[in-house]
């Protein structure tokens, strides 16, 4: 069971303002001012504004941890409190404000693709202008792309299992199917999941840059993120983390835990064809979607919703038309389909947690948030993807797809509750 969800986005720094901008469709995307990008081809990023490192973690801690754990942080404090289980600063669990559980059973698996890749950015500044004393001690335990899900455990006192893995944009999707598999196993009641990421730094955007998949409207900002669209040239790179809380179905019966919704199946394949593009025929990518849905006992016409992968380049976006159709058949067409990319960019380790929140959300509130920009359709995409404007429709079911880099597919299936 999903009880409590986190989010740091770069349409919000909560779930309430992130989800309220996700359904009225507003874009995230700006020009980039974590770095200046002059010289580079690619000047807009889907960045988190306002956030405010140092108030989450303290003076102390804010020096010591790199950003990506700072939006961690922010996030599964927000998910813990919104679980009602404590109010998750530095302490241990349960309190006056929330129900108790034995920090011994909750684990913590937060994912991310590329880790702490800014803070190597600078450091590699550092020693080429100070030499090795211009690096901080601090830098390696930073950036290591566990230190996320560890400083969550840090922070709220926690115990039991903690991992974190890197399954590039699948990440975010794979932390839930591993909290799923670690409470099934017994080994917690409650986990902590979810992904964060935040990569937005002059090495990373050269490389995707020269790579080609990023988007160069640079004029157009808020229009540069554009799935399926004819006109897309490429994703946003973006910025965030989403955490929530997945609990066993009888610890948050006993305590009467308001659920947003269940894991009911996911799976993981690869195409195993190539270090970035997906298999063009998406057969394997088809077949995760198809594994997810046995393993939740569910037909194609039960789903009724699809947060698609969505990333606004020309090859996954077409790919990606093609899997749905594989793996639903004749109930492709009735299905809905939307991609929250449109509005937040490519959130790469924390963007498949953040396309599950929005299938959670979709769920409670019966209402589906728009795939924005879609404004000239493609022949090769041609589903209902609920363009330019939310859409009220009955919301029980949802699969959620993740597909990254080296082709890992990930894809989780999640009901409403009851």
């Amino acid at each position: 069971m999903i009880t409590g969800l986190g989010a740091v986005t770069p349409v919000g720094l909560d779930v309430a303002s992130s989800w309220h901008a996700l359904v009225a469709g507003e874009s995230g995307v700006g020009p980039i001012t974590l770095f200046d990008p002059f010289g580079l081809p690619v000047q807009i990023a889907a960045e988190v504004s306002g956030f405010d490192g140092e108030a989450v973690m303290g003076t102390k801690r804010f020096r010591r941890s790199a950003r990506y754990s700072q939006f961690a942080v922010a996030a599964a404090r927000e998910a813990f409190s919104d679980a009602g289980l404590s109010s998750g600063v530095r302490g241990g669990v349960g309190d006056d404000e929330g129900a108790s559980v034995d920090p011994e059973r909750v684990g913590v698996v937060i994912n991310a693709a590329v880790g702490g890749s800014a803070e190597t950015n600078a450091a590699s500044d550092a020693l080429a202008e100070h030499g090795a004393r211009g690096i901080s001690p601090y830098y390696v335990p930073s950036m290591i792309t566990n230190m996320p899900a560890c400083e969550v455990a840090i922070d709220l006192g926690l115990h039991g299992p903690v991992s974190a893995s890197a399954l590039a944009c699948a990440s975010g999707n794979a932390a839930l199917l591993e909290a799923r598999r670690l409470i099934l196993a017994g080994e917690a009641d409650v986990v902590l999941a979810g992904g964060t990421d935040a990569g937005i730094s002059p090495v990373m955007f050269a490389g995707l840059a020269n790579m080609g998949p990023l988007s160069i409207r640079n004029g157009e900002p808020a229009g540069a993120s554009r799935p399926f669209d004819a006109d897309r040239d490429g994703f946003v790179f973006g910025e965030g983390a989403v955490v929530m809380v997945v609990e066993s179905a009888a610890f948050a019966a006993a305590r009467g835990a308001r659920v947003y919704g269940s894991i009911r199946g996911g799976a993981l394949t690869a195409d195993a064809f190539h270090i970035s593009h997906p298999q063009p025929s998406g057969a394997d990518a088809a077949r995760a979607v198809t594994l997810a849905l046995a393993q939740a006992e569910m037909a194609p016409e039960d789903v009724h919703l699809v947060v698609a992968h969505g990333t606004g380049t020309k090859i996954n976006d077409a790919v990606e038309t093609k899997v749905i159709h594989t793996a639903f058949g004749p109930a492709a067409g009735d299905l809905a389909v939307t991609a929250p990319k449109s509005m937040t960019g490519h959130m790469i380790g924390a963007a498949g947690a953040l396309s599950a929140m929005v299938a959670l959300l979709a769920m409670r509130d019966q209402v589906i948030p728009p795939t924005i920009n879609l404004e000239t359709p493609d022949p090769d995409c041609d589903l209902d993807y609920v363009p330019l404007k939310a859409r009220e429709r009955t919301v029980r079911t949802a699969a959620v797809n993740a597909f990254g880099f080296g082709g890992q597919n990930c894809v989780v299936v999640l009901a409403a509750p009851g």
